[in-house]
């Protein structure tokens, strides 16, 4: 009897990391429609407004293939949406957007150190990094996907926020 009661606890833990993984890849689809919904809601500074707009992704992520799948002829005004990838110990990062995936938050106080001023939204993915920097983290809370928005960190990127893109998330000051 423990044995057979060993074996269901087995196959139970052994489905729920499954599922757990394919729940975390679905959210990755959800990340892209995200991050690109951003670029409706945040407002960079003129000098950003030309050449292409460039969604960087730091570390290893599927985040990478759902963005580069959903932005296919997608344009931020007349900008034509890129996706790159860079290292966490890049010396500096050319993008609009930079998400830095959880794997990569130990080094994320450098890149908020590299980029500070610069007007790149610093999107995240681990519990915390908002008040540490990121302009926008996501966490997921009751198995739903949350944003935490930290307006104080975007408004020292130089980038304006739209009101109804802080109604959708926690406000961290």
């Amino acid at each position: 009897m423990k044995s057979l009661y060993n074996i269901l606890l087995t196959c139970f833990l052994l489905a729920a990391s499954v599922l757990a993984a394919r729940a975390q890849e679905m959210d990755y689809g959800v990340h892209a429609n995200i991050i690109y919904r951003f670029t409706k809601y945040i407002d960079w500074p003129e000098d950003k407004k030309t050449g292409d707009f460039v969604i960087g992704i730091v570390g290893e992520s599927s985040l990478y293939e759902y963005l580069k799948t959903f932005v296919v002829n997608k344009t931020v005004g007349n900008q034509k949406i890129i996706i790159k990838t860079y290292s966490s110990t890049a010396a500096t990062y050319d993008c609009h957007i930079l998400f830095v995936s959880e794997d990569e938050s130990s080094g994320f106080k450098k890149i908020v150190a590299r980029t500070a001023g610069a007007p790149i939204l610093l999107v995240s993915e681990e519990e915390g990094l908002a008040n540490k920097g990121a302009c926008i983290n996501f966490v997921i809370t009751e198995y739903r996907l949350k944003l935490e928005i930290n307006k104080t960190n975007i408004e020292q990127r130089h980038l304006n926020i739209a009101t109804e893109l802080l109604d959708l998330g926690k406000i961290l000051k």
